[in-house]
C-alpha cells in the first residue's frame, strides 16, 4: 500500500471539491483547478476529508495511487494558499523588472531578455530577488526553471539566476605560476 496514497486529504474551509465523471474541480478563494480523473482510482469524501483508494491491485493502479493523491492535495493547497518560488539574481549590473505580463531581465546579454508570464502566474521583483507565484504548483516550478535557464549560475564567480535556497558549487580559478 502506498504510504502517500493512503494519507487522507483535509479540505480547508472556503474550498469545494466536486467529483465529476472524468474530472475533479477544486474551487477556492484563489481560483479554480480542474484535474483529470483516473479510472483506476476511487475518491471517497467523508465530511471535510477525502480518502484516495485504488480499485484493484494492478501495477498501473499502484503507480497512480500516490500520484493522484498528491495532485489533488497540491490543487487543494494551491486554491487555498497558493505557491511561490523565489529566484535570486547575482552579478554586477544584473537586474529584473516586471512590465505588465512580461518579466524583463538584464543579465549580461547585449539586449534585455523578455520573458512572457503565462496565464495564472504572477511575478514580483524586490531588489535582486524575483518571486513567482500562482495556484498550480507544477506551472510555478516550470516557470521558475525557465527563468533560471536564461542565465544559469556559473561555477567560478556564481553569477547568474539561482533559486534562493540553492548552493552553487564553486570551482577554483586558475592558479598563478610560482
Amino acid at each position: 500500500m502506498s504510504r502517500i496514497g493512503k494519507t487522507p486529504i483535509k479540505i480547508p474551509e472556503k474550498v469545494s471539491v466536486t467529483f465529476k465523471e472524468h474530472e475533479i474541480e477544486v474551487k477556492g478563494p484563489k481560483g479554480l483547478i480542474v484535474l483529470d480523473r483516473s479510472d483506476l482510482i476511487e475518491y471517497v469524501q467523508e465530511g471535510d476529508t477525502i480518502f484516495v483508494k485504488r480499485k484493484n491491485d494492478t501495477r498501473k493502479a499502484r503507480e497512480q495511487h500516490g500520484l493522484r493523491r498528491t495532485l489533488l492535495a497540491n490543487a487543494i493547497e494551491g486554491v487555498s494558499k497558493g505557491f511561490e518560488k523565489g529566484l535570486e539574481i547575482v552579478g554586477v549590473g544584473y537586474r529584473a523588472e516586471v512590465k505588465g505580463k512580461k518579466l524583463v531581465l538584464n543579465v549580461g546579454y547585449s539586449n534585455p531578455k523578455e520573458f512572457p508570464l503565462p496565464e495564472g502566474i504572477s511575478a514580483k521583483v524586490e531588489g535582486n530577488k524575483i518571486f513567482i507565484s500562482g495556484i498550480d504548483k507544477q506551472l510555478v516550478g516550470e516557470v521558475a526553471a525557465q527563468i533560471r535557464r536564461i542565465r544559469p549560475p556559473e561555477p567560478y564567480k556564481g553569477k547568474g539566476i539561482k533559486y534562493i535556497n540553492e548552493q552553487i558549487l564553486r570551482k577554483a580559478g586558475k592558479s598563478a605560476k610560482a
